[in-house]
């Protein structure tokens, strides 16, 4: 009904956290935060999702495959915000293409060296600029995928697809595991809002709150 009504997909925002709400060490290590039993969870919920959408940071970092694996189920679209083309065909997101394809949002134009080996590597490669900068608008990116009937997207990461898609109110759906443990010094899930007042904070209402083996995962809409 959301897709039908904005003619924008509805939007998942997807992590996984420590009690102290670091989706990562200070060093950049998130493998594995969450429990076993939450990953199966994960997986499900990109059965369920048309696409998966993640920034660079996480293509760079932690080179997932972005496919569904620990339960039975269709695999999504794969989309990666990369503005600079930092990507390369080594990557996992690059690989079986023929099978799970892979969209790639940038700010080059198509006569970029970078573009043209992705596109032909099998890769759809679009050039996505803001009208106020040189950055991947993930609004008109939303809009661009809706023209291909994706109707429902889920954002995997990282904290600065999480923050720019909460800055643009784009997100509908939160889901939340968080994960028995502490870390103290970290990485954000969230990162500036600009929020300076209480009564600015965005207003979750929770819809679920289950245990998946250690951990505890909050099902929440904005």
């Amino acid at each position: 009904f959301h897709f039908m009504e904005t003619g924008l997909p509805f939007v998942t925002v997807k992590y996984a956290q420590t009690l102290d709400g670091r989706i990562a060490t200070a060093t950049g290590q998130s493998q594995w935060i969450s429990s076993p039993a939450s990953l199966k969870f994960a997986h499900q919920l990109r059965a369920e999702h048309d696409a998966i959408l993640v920034g660079i940071g996480t293509v760079l970092k932690d080179n997932p495959s972005l496919t569904v694996r620990r339960v039975r189920g269709r695999n999504p679209l794969r989309v990666v915000v990369d503005g600079g083309l930092a990507i390369t065909t080594r990557f996992n997101v690059m690989q079986d293409l023929s099978r799970t394809p892979t969209l790639i949002a940038t700010t080059k134009s198509a006569s970029d060296p970078a573009f043209m080996a992705l596109a032909k590597a099998g890769a759809e490669v679009v050039r996505i600029r803001s009208k106020k900068g040189n950055y991947v608008d993930l609004k008109e990116l939303l809009y661009l995928l809706a023209t291909r009937n994706i109707s429902s997207v889920l954002i995997e990461g990282g904290s600065q697809i999480i923050t720019s898609a909460l800055k643009g109110n784009l997100v509908n759906r939160v889901v939340t595991v968080i994960a028995p443990k502490i870390l103290g010094k970290g990485i954000e899930a969230v990162g500036d809002l600009n929020i300076r007042n209480l009564k600015d904070a965005k207003i979750l209402s929770v819809k679920s709150v289950a245990k998946k083996g250690t951990d505890v995962i909050m099902d929440c809409r904005l």
